[in-house]
């Protein structure tokens, strides 16, 4: 009876170790579905379309960085040396109270939003690889200073965004969803 059990407990184990190893799903980050082609991306600097301040060169940076340590591909400035080109434009950026101090009545939490047009394009045959004219990042950031300084340029805010923004475009990219 023992003997039954225990090979009953087996058999299901088995069978829910086979059913999880095929259900589909996949981590983010690591599933590439740009072409076999593709070495060298051109990352070259995003349009800033805002008023925010050198926010395009934050991104820009950041987005440089975040693919080269995450993919394989190398990275140039210079369009005509990429296999493919990303090209892209920040449309909007804004930053709403989020949450406040009871004390002070200030906020301490803000709600970050970048909006933006993204393309990447393989330069040989100019085909679309990736395009989005609303790509958008949403975030949520604490605040230690008061809002009019949370966008200034030396603000490790501002870089923390910027990380966060490159890594969700970088996966949305090589991701192409």
């Amino acid at each position: 009876m023992a003997a039954n059990l225990a090979r009953g407990i087996a058999l299901i184990i088995s069978l829910t170790a086979v059913m999880l190893a095929g259900c589909g799903y996949h981590v983010a980050g690591h599933n590439n579905s740009l072409p076999q082609s593709i070495h060298v991306i051109s990352v070259t600097a995003l349009e800033n379309k805002t008023t925010s301040y050198r926010i395009e060169q934050k991104l820009t940076s950041a987005t440089v960085h975040e693919f080269l340590a995450r993919t394989p591909y190398k990275i140039v400035s210079n369009a005509a040396d990429g296999d493919a080109v990303l090209r892209g434009r920040v449309v909007s950026v804004e930053a709403v109270p989020l949450l406040f101090d009871t004390q002070t009545g200030r906020a301490t939490t803000m709600l970050v939003t970048v909006k933006c047009e993204v393309s990447l394009t393989e330069s040989a045959t100019d085909e679309v690889l990736y395009h989005s004219e609303n790509f958008v990042f949403r975030n949520e950031y604490e605040i230690s200073t008061d809002v009019p300084s949370f966008f200034e340029e030396q603000d490790p805010a501002l870089d923390r965004l910027a990380q966060d923004f490159a890594r969700k475009l970088v996966a949305a990219v090589i991701e192409n969803y």
